[in-house]
């Protein structure tokens, strides 16, 4: 059963196992995910189709496997949850769980913004102080946050970016502040402790989503304010190119949640590097396919490439977030 399930996609299992719960019981479980995910679940879902009993069994029996090799233990340590949260995602990815989880503290004004249309956030921050925008920017996740990047105004791109790159936590009265404002909006009180957001990383996450002609502008145009800065955002992006650098296994898994069309594409601007770093990792039947595809694929639009890239890079990041794969190259972990 585990080779069957490897040939799973883990989006596809999610998908599967929740059609076979009921309606609440699978209502329940996607109240606990981030809205990015439930959009690409709930497309997953919605794609299924005259799904072979055999797979249902699969990802069920799968399932049921992992629950049994869990224990039962609850562990209630407020030091003991601070230590392993630090120790498994870093400090500064670390730190506003820790004051969300251990300390008690609610962002419910502004955890409301990710479930926000892009175009209906940036409408709602267009007019505030380019430092209320970065504190907004530098709290809601990368990909959602480019997204309203390109729906505000050019004039304010470079501003912005640089003040999240420079942010070094915000004080807790003044995110308090800014939560409440936004809760009044969609009605609610709040009594949040704090958080830590910004810096040279939340920048470099946000530009690693963005259109590659605008994340070159913004570079060069910060470059020109502050080349220290400049350099230290290039070194925290992570790039296509740098998958190279992933370790097999983690690649393999990589692979696993990657669609051979979004793939195709991916490769038809990749190096050679990066093209037999995916053959090496394929089976031979997978990689003959796979080039026979790039090969009657043709001509395709740099910006049907660079999507394919982007879509490629997000799931490597949430990955290495979750602790299933560790990234390489810029923008990963050191390791001494």
């Amino acid at each position: 059963m585990p080779d069957l399930v490897e040939r799973i996609s883990g989006l596809e299992r999610a998908a599967i196992f929740l059609l076979s719960l009921g309606e609440e019981q699978a209502a329940s479980i996607l109240k606990h995910m981030q809205p990015k995910e439930v959009q690409k679940l709930g497309m997953t879902m919605a794609a299924l189709t005259n799904v072979p009993k055999t797979r249902v069994d699969t990802v069920l029996g799968s399932f049921v496997e992992t629950v049994q090799n869990e224990t039962g233990i609850g562990i209630g340590s407020q030091d003991y949850i601070r230590k392993m949260l630090v120790s498994a995602l870093g400090e500064d990815k670390a730190s506003g769980l820790i004051d969300r989880i251990v300390q008690g503290g609610n962002t419910k004004g502004l955890d409301t913004l990710k479930w926000m249309d892009a175009r209906a956030i940036a409408e709602l921050i267009r007019l505030e102080h380019p430092q209320i925008i970065a504190i907004v920017l530098a709290y809601l996740d990368g990909e959602q946050s480019a997204e309203i990047v390109g729906e505000l105004p050019e004039r304010l791109w470079q501003d912005v970016l640089m003040r999240i790159a420079t942010l070094d936590g915000i004080p807790p009265s003044a995110l308090n502040e800014l939560n409440e404002v936004l809760e009044k909006q969609f009605s609610g009180r709040t009594n949040m402790k704090s958080t830590g957001v910004g810096g040279a990383k939340a920048a470099a996450n946000i530009l690693n989503f963005m259109d590659s002609s605008a994340e070159s502008d913004l570079i060069e145009k910060i470059r020109e304010s502050d080349e220290k800065l400049a350099d230290e955002i290039e070194d925290l992006m992570f790039v296509f190119e740098d998958l190279v650098d992933i370790e097999d296994r983690g690649f393999q898994t990589l692979m696993r949640e990657v669609s051979s069309d979004v793939l195709a594409m991916a490769l038809k601007g990749a190096s050679d590097a990066i093209k037999a770093k995916v053959f090496k990792n394929m089976s031979q039947r997978a990689a003959e396919i796979l080039r026979d595809d790039l090969d009657a694929k043709g001509p395709v639009r740099l910006s049907e490439v660079e999507g394919a890239q982007k879509e490629i890079l997000a799931t490597a990041r949430k990955m290495s977030e979750a602790g299933d794969i560790s990234l390489g190259g810029k923008g990963g972990e050191e390791y001494v």
